[in-house]
């Protein structure tokens, strides 16, 4: 693994941090990056709809056209399994800002 990867890989684990302090543009960035393989991501259509999600659920209004988007080459399991996560996520941060 290449120095690309890793750094790929920090500038990842970095928007998640920002996304679990609550940065909606965190959250964008981490849809946009599972949804178009970029940062050095697979594409993960479930990953980005969690994250397009959780943008919109902050007030990204963007990020509803985004989730929507994704959600048209989703099947409804595949849809529902990245609403659990979003869930999930939430409240894990919740739990950890509580």
């Amino acid at each position: 693994m290449g120095s690309s990867y890793k750094s790929a890989q920090f500038l990842i684990e970095s928007r998640m941090a920002d996304a679990a302090a609550g940065d909606m543009d965190a959250l964008y960035d981490l849809g946009v990056s599972y949804s178009t393989g970029t940062s050095g991501v697979q594409i993960d259509l479930i990953e980005a709809h969690k994250w397009f999600n959780l943008a919109a659920v902050s007030g990204l209004e963007e990020a509803q056209a985004c989730r929507a988007e994704v959600a048209e080459d989703m099947t409804a399991r595949e849809i529902a399994t990245a609403q659990a996560a979003a869930r999930a996520w939430l409240g894990m941060t919740q739990r950890r800002a509580a």
